[in-house]
Parts: C-alpha cells; sequence; structure tokens
C-alpha cells in the first residue's frame, strides 16, 4: 500500500489585512512525509471511554513511574473566563457560560476575503483576541496550534501564532490554520496557508518548525491571535472556549528507551470502523476512505463518549454506505490546501463540534503516559510511521497513520483500534509494546529505500469532556493540559 503524497500548492495572500499584518511571502517547505495512511480498518462496538471490559488491574508500579512533568513538551491554553480577560481584546467580549469563551461583541472593520477554493470574494466582518506572551518551559523547535470553537454557518476563525526567537526577533504572524465547521454557499472553505517562512522558521501545513535546529535557535515564547469572522450586518459569532499550543524539543532519535509496563490491564470499549471498507467513496475529500485514518479514528473516539452525529447531519452520505458518520468526519476534517483529511488541529476542531468535548493536539513522553489516560478512562489517538516489518501484525507499512490506543494487556501490550483493516470486525489488535512505543516516538527512521524519514515524535490527539472525571482531570493537569 502506499500514502497519498502531501500537497504544497501555492495560496495566494488573502486575509493579512484582517488583522493589519502583511502576509509572509516565502515559500514554505514541503514535509516529507503525508499524514494521512493507506491501511486497511475495521469493526464497531458501543460504549463508551471509561468503561472497562472488565476490572481493571491494578497499576503495576515501578521505579519508572511518569510522576514528574514532560520535560520535551509545553501544551499551554487559554480556557476560562480569567483567561481571556488577560488576553488584548478588539471587539471581543467574554461570554461567560458553562464553558466560558471569546465572541464578537462590536466589530472592528470589514475585509474582503477571497477565498483561493471556491474563488469568491466575500466581506466579513471581523474581530480579534490575542493572548499574552507564553514563555515556553522548554524552549521549542516545533509548535502545533489547536482549538475548540462554535462556528455557525456564516462565521469562521483565523488563528495565528507569533514566535520570539532564542537569538532575539520575532516571527511574522504565522496563519496556523483558517477553520469552519461548515462548508455550505456562504461558508469559507477550511484551509491551512502556504507560503509561509522568514528564514529561520517556516509553515508545513498545521506545524511551526525551526529550520535548522542543530544551529541551536529556539521558540522561547509566542502569542496566538484569533480573529472571528462573520457576514456583514448579522449578530452570529463564533465563540472560540480554547485556544493552546503545543511547543516541543524532541531529540532526534531512532531509537527511545524501553518503558516499563506500568498501568495495565484495562481495555476501554470504544467503537471499531474501518477507513477500508470506504475506499471509492467521495473521492474529492483525499480519493476516499483508503486515506482517511484520521477522520476514522476521531470518530471512534468521539462515540466513545457517546456523541454523534444526528440524522440530519447524515442525510446527505448515500444511504448504501455502511458508517456515514465516517464519511461527515471525513468531509468534516478535510483542509481544502493539503487536499487531505489528516490536518491534525482540523480533527481535533472536529470533535470539539460534539457536545461538551473538548480536544487538545500535544506529545506524549513515553507509553507510560498513554497508560495514564488509558487507565483513567481517555483513549488516545496516537500518529506513527513505519515498515511492514517493523509492526508485527499490521500488515502494512506506511508513511504516516492514525490509530487508536484503547488498552494494555497485562503483560503491556498495546491494544489498538487500527482503521487500516479490511472491515470493522478486524480494527482491533494487538501491538507489541517494544515495537509501537519506538514507532510512536522516535523522530527518525528509514523508509524502504534506506532514506533517513521523519516521525512524529509522539503526536497524538486527545478527546475528553469539558467536564472531566476527578481521576481524568488529575492525569490531564500532570501531562500539562488543563
Amino acid at each position: 500500500m502506499t500514502s497519498s503524497a502531501p500537497r504544497r500548492t501555492v495560496l495566494a495572500a488573502a486575509l493579512a489585512a484582517a488583522a493589519g499584518v502583511a502576509a509572509p511571502v516565502a515559500l514554505a517547505q514541503a514535509a516529507d512525509e503525508p499524514r494521512t495512511a493507506t491501511g486497511r480498518a475495521g469493526g464497531a462496538t458501543t460504549g463508551r471511554a471509561g468503561d472497562a471490559t472488565g476490572r481493571s488491574a491494578a497499576p503495576r508500579r515501578s521505579k519508572n513511574l511518569v510522576d514528574h512533568p514532560n520535560s520535551l513538551v509545553d501544551y499551554h491554553a487559554w480556557t476560562t473566563a480569567a483567561d481571556w480577560h488577560t488576553g488584548s481584546h478588539r471587539g471581543t467580549s467574554v461570554a461567560h457560560a458553562a464553558r466560558p469563551g471569546i465572541r464578537i461583541a462590536r466589530p472592528v472593520g470589514t475585509v474582503d476575503y477571497q477565498d483561493p477554493h471556491t474563488h469568491k470574494t466575500m466581506a466579513w466582518e471581523y474581530a480579534t483576541w490575542t493572548s499574552p506572551a507564553h514563555t515556553l518551559k522548554v524552549p521549542a523547535t516545533e509548535a502545533v496550534a489547536s482549538w475548540n470553537a462554535h462556528t455557525p454557518s456564516g462565521t469562521w476563525i483565523a488563528v495565528e501564532l507569533r514566535g520570539t526567537y532564542s537569538g532575539g526577533g520575532r516571527t511574522p504572524w504565522y496563519v496556523m490554520g483558517r477553520w469552519t465547521s461548515g462548508d455550505g454557499d456562504g461558508d469559507i472553505r477550511r484551509t491551512s496557508v502556504d507560503d509561509q517562512k522568514d528564514g529561520r522558521s517556516s509553515i508545513s501545513t498545521d506545524t511551526f518548525a525551526v529550520d535548522d535546529p542543530s544551529s541551536g535557535l529556539r521558540l522561547v515564547a509566542y502569542q496566538l491571535r484569533v480573529t472571528l469572522h462573520r457576514r456583514p450586518g448579522t449578530r452570529l459569532t463564533p465563540t472560540v472556549w480554547r485556544l493552546g499550543a503545543m511547543g516541543s524539543d524532541i531529540p532526534d532519535r531512532f531509537e527511545v528507551p524501553p518503558s516499563e509496563p506500568t498501568w495495565v490491564g484495562r481495555e476501554l470499549h470504544v467503537p471499531r470502523y474501518s477507513q477500508e471498507i470506504h475506499k471509492g467513496q467521495y473521492p474529492e475529500y483525499d480519493n476516499g476512505g483508503e486515506a482517511w485514518c484520521s477522520p476514522t479514528s476521531s470518530q471512534m473516539i468521539i462515540e466513545s463518549w457517546g456523541r454523534r452525529p444526528t440524522p440530519e447531519d447524515l442525510a446527505w452520505v448515500n444511504p448504501a454506505y455502511t458508517d456515514p458518520q465516517v464519511c461527515q468526519a471525513a468531509r468534516h476534517t478535510y483542509d481544502y490546501q493539503y487536499e487531505g483529511c489528516g490536518n491534525w488541529p482540523f480533527n481535533a476542531a472536529y470533535a470539539a463540534t460534539y457536545r461538551n468535548l473538548e480536544a487538545v493536539i500535544t506529545r506524549l513522553a513515553s507509553l507510560t503516559d498513554a497508560e495514564r489516560l488509558v487507565h483513567a478512562g481517555i483513549p488516545v489517538i496516537t500518529s506513527q510511521s513505519f515498515l511492514k516489518s517493523e509492526l508485527d501484525g499490521a500488515g502494512y507499512g506506511t508513511a504516516g497513520h492514525l490509530m487508536t490506543v484503547i488498552g494494555f494487556t497485562p503483560s503491556g501490550d498495546v491494544i489498538a483500534n487500527d482503521p487500516a483493516s479490511p472491515n470493522d470486525a478486524a480494527v482491533r489488535r494487538v501491538y507489541r509494546r517494544r515495537e509501537f512505543e519506538n514507532i510512536w516516538l522516535r523522530t527518525k527512521r528509514y523508509d524502504a529505500k534506506g532514506q533517513v524519514k521523519s516521525g512524529s515524535g509522539g503526536v497524538c490527539y486527545l478527546y475528553f469532556p469539558a467536564k472531566p472525571a476527578p481521576t481524568q482531570h488529575r492525569v490531564l493537569a500532570e501531562l500539562g493540559i488543563r
């Protein structure tokens, strides 16, 4: 099987004027690996994440138990009313509700946006919120922003990041995504933005990266800015509940130290969905289901928390198609610039459109961190690349693939729902701990031609309730997520 190639076509500068900033014009570097996988997937059970398939075994404690903060990763987010008040408001106000957020109070201007994908030019009112500077606990070589927002039809948001370099100076305002949950006639097309680079760093789809980490240059602080848009003359507004970013400085490594099984013997009830049974369906979304590992994994975890699309949401799907909610997830995570469904923040943003769900993109330091989350009832969506020979039982190799970690056997092997399976019934897999840990956490690998390629370095999606249980809240906080 082969993965779809990364798409990095040129996007005309269109919206920098909305925030009074000139758009960066240099060409962004293309990533050498795609995000979406070619694989096979399967199986459908129901239930809620957090329910065990039986009594969970007590954790086997060891001297390697991860009770320390992650020293390689800094995830920070603005989520509370107090957080939103610390930022700079230009036409926005704080929505004091069960989930505090920001929304348009009084637009500060109007911008004409020419959508590079529909080729339509439309006028939009806008307002902005800019975070205070966040000093990273770990000076970073990479950063990925993510957000949770409600965007009624006819509204959208743009998320930008501006960083401070260790050697002095700042990056431009980089666009990390233009996002809306809809794709109707009155909506823009959600998109990443190419052509962003300043000679020291660049944006590859959804990821900020220092161009030459060996130089010692690092990102030491950043601000996030979100611009909220709506059609003129309406009172509609987006509402942003969570805005954050993960900065990291993961060392280059082909091998990672093995971890000792600790929090094992639990398996969560998570639906099983195959991406492969959707092969050929809706090819306008990254050539159909064979490349839908990311939205298929997202949909499994969304439903594990008891959320799912309504019949009205799914009315557009051909009724002959099994698991139409996977088609829904692919359509609503599709990045029209990347031309794929594997944009990490877009998947998190889609998950957060469901009632009282929160979603973040981060990195974990070890498989023990994933064990702790699963033991608390939170499944983990992981990103990895590997040769067929590197993951026994998978039956395929991939340049980039998402799957869900839903449990651990008593001996510590990984129980995964792997959407790269021939049918729903075949989705549940058990992978050897050491193999899985290495293909997920490493940053460098060799492809079938012996060429050096990149690995995700522990990237994962975490979806959880807006009000997590006390144990879940504690584990998330210990991993830097609040």
